[in-house]
């Protein structure tokens, strides 16, 4: 295995499993996820409501038992659209490929128990994707305009940051593109700087320290403040536990979603420059606190609550670059695969491959370039 490959596949596969063992805790809070499991999170677990069929919010999805959630789910689709340009990608390729897949192929998803189309579990702000571009024909570069703002783009773009390994700021434009035609504001930035952190995590000698840098150069606005203060904190603390307070307290500024986090009040989701999602920042923070490490930045994630899967998923997914597949812990990785009767590694290993192509085609045009301008600057 190369080491495109091998960090492809640490990517993706431990965005999964952070997906998985964040949803089991997805809403809730420290202290209810301490009380309800008889202490941390330290793998997988059962339901927070063992009744979850019935259980509000949460009926109807089986979330926890290492069932991985829509952020996989987007992100599997996402690869199966490089899979099919093997190239670049911009916001028409959500229209003309991202959409197809999500209202006309079936799949396993774990949560429903059932093969079914991934529109019929995705979230309302990627059911936007559909009704926007489908229904609504929507020009893809702005068809984000409008929509929830919230971590919908960013939770799924680790695979640009893969397809653009070691060069950030291609991730970055290339996410920022594709992502509009999803979301806008701060949700839309989140998707460029998620994909810009897991392609700087690409590059051989990445470190927790420079996925934070390159981070802080490409954020704008209310992101780059996130970024910035909650990482600051979080070179403050030696663990993840204890540190729950002091991070929320970093972050509170530029979250529009309130401390009680299914209680939204109207400035919640609205587009701003002032404001961030709260999930990158939280990831950032528990790869710092990990130094980069897999297991201590996804199980920060997993006990923080809130939006657990998805601070999870994303901080997986960068420690899983870092690190590679082998600081992927191979139990959860057989028992998220097992439970979600879903291979997990594969997706990482068939992006790297497009990568691979991509990049010989960027070569290519590079020297196209290159020797058209040695003409028009020759004397």
């Amino acid at each position: 295995m190369t080491p495109l490959e091998d960090k492809a596949a640490g990517c993706v596969a431990g965005a999964a499993v952070g997906d998985a063992l964040g949803g089991a805790t997805e809403g809730w809070t420290p202290e209810q996820i301490v009380a309800r499991y008889g202490g941390p999170v330290e793998g997988i677990v059962p339901p927070y409501h063992a009744d979850w069929r019935n259980a509000r919010p949460i009926a109807p999805y089986h979330k926890g038992d290492g069932h991985i959630t829509d952020d996989t789910l987007m992100t599997h689709a996402l690869i199966r659209v490089y899979r099919k340009v093997r190239d670049h990608l911009d916001a028409y390729a959500a229209a003309d490929h991202l959409v197809p897949e999500l209202m006309g192929e079936r799949v396993w998803i774990p949560e429903l128990e059932a093969e079914a189309l991934p529109l019929q579990r995705i979230f309302l702000a990627e059911k936007w994707l559909v009704a926007r571009l489908h229904y609504g024909h929507a020009d893809p570069r702005e068809a984000g305009v409008g929509n929830i703002v919230n971590c919908g783009a960013a939770m799924y773009m680790a695979p640009v940051g893969i397809v653009n390994a070691g060069d950030p700021d291609g991730a970055y434009a290339e996410a920022v593109d594709f992502a509009g035609a999803h979301q806008s504001s701060y949700g839309r930035e989140a998707a460029g700087v998620m994909a810009a952190a897991v392609a700087e995590a690409m590059r051989p000698g990445a470190t927790a320290d420079s996925v934070v840098g390159v981070c802080l150069r490409l954020a704008k606005d209310g992101t780059r403040a996130a970024i910035e203060a909650v990482c600051e904190r979080a070179r403050e603390l030696g663990h993840w536990e204890g540190s729950f307070a002091a991070l929320r307290e970093a972050v509170r500024p530029y979250d529009t979603v309130a401390d009680t986090y299914r209680d939204q009040g109207l400035g919640a989701r609205r587009p701003s420059r002032l404001h961030s999602i709260e999930e990158l920042p939280l990831a950032l923070a528990f790869l710092v606190i990990a130094k980069g490490g897999y297991r201590d930045t996804v199980l920060g994630g997993v006990n923080y609550g809130r939006d657990a899967d998805s601070i999870a998923s994303m901080g997986g997914a960068i420690a899983g670059a870092l690190g590679g597949l082998s600081c992927v812990p191979a139990e959860w990785v057989e028992q998220v695969a097992a439970a979600s009767r879903t291979d997990i590694v594969s997706p990482g290993l068939a992006v790297a491959a497009v990568a691979r192509e991509v990049h010989e085609r960027d070569l290519r045009r590079r020297r196209a370039h290159e020797q058209a301008f040695a003409r028009l600057v020759a004397e």
